[in-house]
Formats: C-alpha cells, sequence, structure tokens
C-alpha cells in the first residue's frame, strides 16, 4: 500500500504541481458550516453543476460519514486550478487501475470553460465534474494548514491563487 501511495505522489510532482502529500484521513477537518460560505458568499450558488445546492446532493454529514471510509488522501497543490483537478483525475484513474475502485478524486471543478449549470443545462462532464472542499463540509483552510502548505484569503484579484484537489484511497 505504502509503495503505491508513493508512485501516485511521484506521478503527481512529475506532472509539474506546487506539493503532493499523503495523509490519513483524521488529517481532514471536516466542518459543515463550510456550506454557509457557500450559500452566503459564493455568487455561483445555485448555478454551477457540481453546487451543493443542486437536488439531491447529500449533506455535509452524510458526505462526511461517507469520506471518512477511505484510509488516504492524497492532498494535491497547484497554483493552476486545471492542473491541480487534471493531476486528481489521473491520480483517481491510476489508483482505480491498480485495484482501488472506490478512488474518488474532488476539485474545484475546472472543466468546461462555461459551466452549462449557468444557463440552466445539464453537465457536460458528468463522469468527472467533481465538488470542491467547501462543498462538502471540508474546512481547506484548516486542512492544509495543518499540513504546513500555503494558502490565504485573497486580499486582490491579481494575487496568486493556491488550488488544492484530493483524491481518496482504500489505501
Amino acid at each position: 500500500m505504502e509503495k503505491l501511495i508513493e508512485k501516485y505522489l511521484k506521478m503527481a510532482t512529475d506532472m509539474n504541481v506546487t506539493n503532493a502529500v499523503a495523509v490519513g484521513v483524521d488529517e481532514i477537518v471536516f466542518d459543515g458550516r463550510t456550506l454557509l460560505k457557500c450559500m452566503f458568499g459564493c455568487s455561483s450558488w445555485g448555478k454551477g453543476c457540481t453546487c451543493p445546492s443542486k437536488p439531491g446532493f447529500p449533506s455535509s454529514d452524510e458526505l462526511e460519514i461517507l469520506l471518512k471510509k477511505y484510509t488516504s488522501v492524497i492532498i494535491i497543490h497547484s497554483t493552476d486550478k486545471k492542473i491541480s483537478q487534471d493531476v486528481s483525475f489521473e491520480l483517481e484513474r491510476e489508483a482505480f487501475l491498480d485495484g482501488d475502485a472506490l478512488a474518488f478524486s474532488m476539485s474545484d471543478c475546472a472543466i468546461c470553460d462555461d459551466c452549462a449549470g449557468y444557463t440552466g443545462e445539464e453537465c457536460r462532464n458528468v463522469r468527472k465534474a467533481r465538488p470542491s472542499f467547501h462543498s462538502v463540509g471540508i474546512d481547506i483552510f484548516s486542512t492544509v494548514k495543518k499540513l504546513g502548505l500555503p494558502l490565504e484569503t485573497l486580499r486582490n484579484r491579481d494575487d496568486m491563487q493556491n488550488w488544492y484537489s484530493a483524491v481518496w484511497l482504500n489505501s
């Protein structure tokens, strides 16, 4: 199992992410209050295809129970949102091919230039569209701070952004 995680970390760094670290699920900070920030701070609330406002989206409590069934998580950090998501997909695929049928990547969605949800259409990439950390009740700020990774509230839109994705594993 440890060899597989090392393999995935090497894959991530070879794909030019800023950081990739493996942690136990107990290192992830769950806090359902993150949904308040989604509901009352996100201009995309009710629009994006992976938004927790969508009908049928599980509650943060339900998702916490499911996510805590995993054993480890690879946290992927990049200053490019699309790279972060692409790497998480590749690691999920590799873990699946290695026998982890329930490996699951999570990332702010960056697949489409224009999300179909904004025009009331169905998602064009349902096989890849994934929820963000905050939409499932994970406090990403507290999580990455514990790990010594960078993440700060942006003061200006021009500030460098730090994007995080993850791959949830059964190893």
